[in-house]
C-alpha cells in the first residue's frame, strides 16, 4: 500500500469531521429558540460559554495542566482582548437569532470573511483583489436574499425586531472577524486549545459584568428543561463542534476543513424550518448558496495562498 493510499482514509475522516463541526455548529441557532421561551436571550450566551469554559478547565486539569499557563501578553491579548469579542459575539448572535431567523442570523454571520478581507487590507496591508471583491459582493447579495426571503418565528423574534437582528447579525460578524485576525497572530504562539480556553475565561467574565452593568445580569436558568437545553448548546456547538474541527485540521489543511464546516448555516435553516417552520422563500434558499458558495470559495482561495505562505494560520471562530 503507497503512503498516498494510506492517506486516504485519513483525509476522508477529516472531511467527515469538518462537516461535523459544521453540522453541529448549525443546531446553535435551533437550540437557543427553543430556550426563548424559557429564559431571556441575553442570559443563553454567557451559560453556554461558561458551561463549555467549565468542561475545558475539566480537561484542561485531568489532561493538560499547561492550558492554565500563559504570559501576561497572553492574558492581555487573548484573554480581554479576545474575550471581549466573545462576549460581543454571545450577545449580538443571540439578537441575531431572535430577531432574523436562524438562516438569516448564520448569512449575517458567514459575512465575516467580507469583513477579514478588508480589515486585513486596513490592518495587515493584505491584497483586496478583484477576485475578493467579486466574492465580497456575491456573498452580501446572498445575505440580503436570505434575510429578507425568511421568517423569523420564535418566541423572541416579535419583541426584537428585523432591524435588532441585522445589526446583532452584522455585530456578531465583525468579531468574528477580528477574532480570525487574533488568531493569525496568537494562535502560532500559544496553541489553538489555549487560545479558545483564555478567550472563553474572559468572554465569560466580560459577558456577566456587561449585562450586569446593561441592567440584566444572566438569570439562573429556571427549570430542567432550560439546564437540558443549556447543556446541549454548550455540548454541541462549543465543546463537540471545536474537537470535531480541531481533529478535521489534524487531518486536512485549514481551508478545505473550512470549506467542508460551510454547511453549518444550511442545517441550522433545514433545523429551523423542521422544528420551528422557519420558512426561507426560493429566493432565500438561493442567497443561503450564495453565501456558502462564496465564502467556500474564498476559503479555497485562502487555502491556496497558505500553500504559499505556511506561516500564515487562524484561531478559528469565537466560542
Amino acid at each position: 500500500m503507497t503512503a498516498s493510499t494510506s492517506a486516504r482514509p485519513n483525509r476522508l475522516i477529516g472531511y467527515l469531521f469538518a462537516l461535523g463541526a459544521g453540522a453541529t455548529w448549525g443546531t446553535t441557532g435551533p437550540l437557543s429558540t427553543g430556550l426563548y421561551s424559557l429564559m431571556p436571550a441575553t442570559s443563553i450566551g454567557f451559560w453556554r460559554v461558561l458551561i463549555g469554559t467549565v468542561a475545558l478547565a475539566i480537561w484542561g486539569i485531568l489532561f493538560r495542566r499547561d492550558l492554565f499557563r500563559a504570559d501576561r501578553r497572553g492574558w492581555l491579548l487573548i484573554g480581554l482582548g479576545g474575550g471581549a469579542l466573545v462576549a460581543l459575539f454571545e450577545i449580538a448572535y443571540q439578537f441575531a437569532i431572535g430577531g432574523v431567523g436562524v438562516a438569516g442570523a448564520a448569512a449575517l454571520l458567514y459575512t465575516a470573511p467580507v469583513m477579514v478581507a478588508i480589515l486585513a487590507r486596513v490592518i495587515l496591508k493584505e491584497a483586496l483583489t478583484p477576485t475578493r471583491v467579486a466574492l465580497a459582493v456575491v456573498v452580501m447579495i446572498g445575505v440580503a436574499l436570505t434575510v429578507t426571503g425568511g421568517s423569523n418565528a420564535g418566541a423572541e423574534a416579535a419583541r426584537m425586531g428585523l432591524t435588532a437582528g441585522i445589526a446583532g447579525g452584522l455585530l456578531s460578524a465583525l468579531s468574528y472577524a477580528l477574532t480570525s485576525l487574533m488568531g493569525r497572530y496568537a494562535a502560532p504562539r500559544y496553541g489553538v486549545v489555549k487560545v479558545l480556553f483564555l478567550e472563553a475565561v474572559g468572554g465569560v467574565i466580560l459577558i456577566w459584568i456587561a449585562l450586569a452593568i446593561w441592567g440584566r445580569a444572566p438569570a439562573v436558568p429556571p427549570s430542567a428543561a432550560a439546564w437540558r437545553g443549556l447543556l446541549g448548546l454548550a455540548a454541541g456547538s462549543v465543546i463537540a463542534a471545536n474537537l470535531l474541527f480541531f481533529g478535521a485540521m489534524k487531518r486536512i489543511e485549514a481551508a478545505p476543513a473550512s470549506v467542508a464546516a460551510t454547511i453549518e448555516p444550511v442545517v441550522g435553516a433545514l433545523l429551523a424550518l423542521l422544528l420551528f417552520s422557519q420558512r426561507l422563500t426560493l429566493l432565500g434558499w438561493l442567497g443561503l448558496l450564495l453565501v456558502v458558495a462564496g465564502v467556500a470559495t474564498g476559503y479555497v482561495l485562502e487555502g491556496l495562498k497558505q500553500e504559499l505562505d505556511p506561516d500564515a494560520e487562524e484561531a478559528g471562530r469565537p466560542v
